[in-house]
């Protein structure tokens, strides 16, 4: 079984969630799953969950801050519109169970860190150091 998730990850997943559906009905096929891998695939579901939700809300910051750095820049509209779809798409990853593993003032760092030194040639004006918005603010606000 290891062989199939190591070469073709779809065709286990399907063949895997039909055995998981034949012993839900209580079916005795427990010695065809792949249950080390069956538990590792559960794990990441949430992991990989919470990296999105995180990834988006970076997103969102970091095209606020180049608005809020370039006032002045035609791209502005551009801009907070994206910031409105990251934040849109972290609300629906985001879950309450995250909010632990959510650093906000991270993901702010982390977007200060990746903002340009300059666009069309000017150079930001300055911005907070410190995250304005919370965690709440982030994902129900769109």
């Amino acid at each position: 079984m290891s062989d199939l998730y190591d070469t073709d990850i779809l065709l286990w997943s399907e063949q895997q969630s039909e055995l998981l559906r034949r012993v839900a009905s209580g079916e005795n096929v427990n010695d065809q799953i792949d249950w080390q891998n069956i538990v590792v695939e559960v794990q990441d579901v949430g992991c990989n969950t919470l990296r999105a939700c995180r990834a988006h809300l970076l997103q969102a910051l970091l095209h606020d801050l180049k608005a809020e750095a370039w006032p002045l820049s035609r791209d502005v509209p551009h801009w907070r519109s994206e910031a409105r779809v990251a934040r849109i798409y972290a609300a629906d990853a985001y879950a309450p169970s995250m909010r632990q593993k959510i650093d906000v003032a991270d993901l702010y760092a982390k977007a200060l860190r990746a903002l340009p030194e300059t666009i069309d040639g000017q150079p930001p004006l300055p911005v907070s150091g410190a995250c304005p918005v919370t965690l709440d603010e982030l994902v129900g606000a769109v």
